[in-house]
């Protein structure tokens, strides 16, 4: 292998997440165009986009529940669409919605989707102890999650995706309806997943946290990339007081829809 070979797949290596060209369309509507990203290993990525941007069906496409119309992206050196199954193992995704049953307690839930992972139960329950030792929920391990405050369910959500000790981890809102202490305290879960080597893709409605925790922010608008940097580059370049100023010069001030209900407004009467 020649240097600058060696080079370029050094440089393939850093990225855990490359996209090119990828677009996905629903019938007539574009809900990403030919969107380019790269996603440097190791780093926490604010993506952040108005409702209906695009930025949730990046990363649905790129957790490969959905198949792009077009273009590429692999994950940790992966082809999302020829090598689903190997993706699926290097990530975990943190969704707004709680994944958890509500009738286990934290332990059993911890342990039912490790067990999924085809985790040995000794090892499973062992590393299932140790998370909840870190979200300080040790206490409350043999408690029903359906008793858990909104705070504790999400603790609990984070480290059920991190079971298996993916690589790269999708986190959507996560600190969306929480209380000021538990924001502070999944903010801070955040930057130690990133210590301990996880590469981290942030969405949130949150200027504030975007820029708190992203070391690069890239926001999307109308299907495509309209900006990426630091959060300070992009204060610098927008001559902006806060990110905030910087999304809302990028993307406007207008309301917005969701893309899925723009697409289900489409549909003809009687299949609504």
């Amino acid at each position: 292998m020649t240097m600058q070979e060696s080079g370029t797949f050094s440089a393939l290596r850093d990225q855990a997440i490359e996209t090119h060209g990828l677009t996905k369309r629903f019938n007539n509507f574009t809900a990403v165009d030919h969107v380019d990203l790269s996603v440097q290993r190791g780093e926490i990525y604010g993506f952040l986009g108005p409702n209906g941007a695009g930025k949730t069906t990046v990363i649905r496409m790129l957790c490969t529940l959905l198949t792009p119309t077009s273009g590429t992206a692999t994950v940790d050196g992966y082809d999302i669409v020829k090598q689903g199954n190997d993706v699926r193992k290097k990530i975990g995704l943190v969704s707004e919605k709680l994944i958890m049953y509500p009738r286990l307690t934290a332990l059993e839930n911890l342990m039912f989707f490790g067990r999924l992972y085809r985790i040995d139960r000794n090892t499973l329950r062992k590393k299932s102890e140790e998370l909840l030792e870190m979200v300080k929920l040790t206490p409350f391990k043999d408690k029903l999650v359906g008793g858990f405050s909104s705070g504790m369910r999400q603790r609990v959500n984070v480290i059920r995706a991190i079971l298996h000790d993916p690589d790269i981890l999708f986190l959507d809102e996560p600190t969306t309806g929480l209380d000021p202490q538990s924001t502070r305290f999944v903010r801070d879960l955040v930057r130690e997943l990133k210590q301990r080597g996880h590469t981290i893709v942030l969405t949130t409605h949150i200027m504030e946290e975007a820029d708190e925790l992203s070391d690069r922010v890239c926001i999307i608008d109308h299907g495509r990339i309209m900006a990426v940097d630091t959060p300070q580059s992009l204060k610098d370049r927008y001559s902006a007081k806060s990110l905030l100023d910087v999304f809302l010069e990028l993307t406007g001030r207008e309301l917005r829809d969701s893309a899925d209900a723009r697409i289900s407004m489409r549909a003809p009467m009687g299949r609504m």
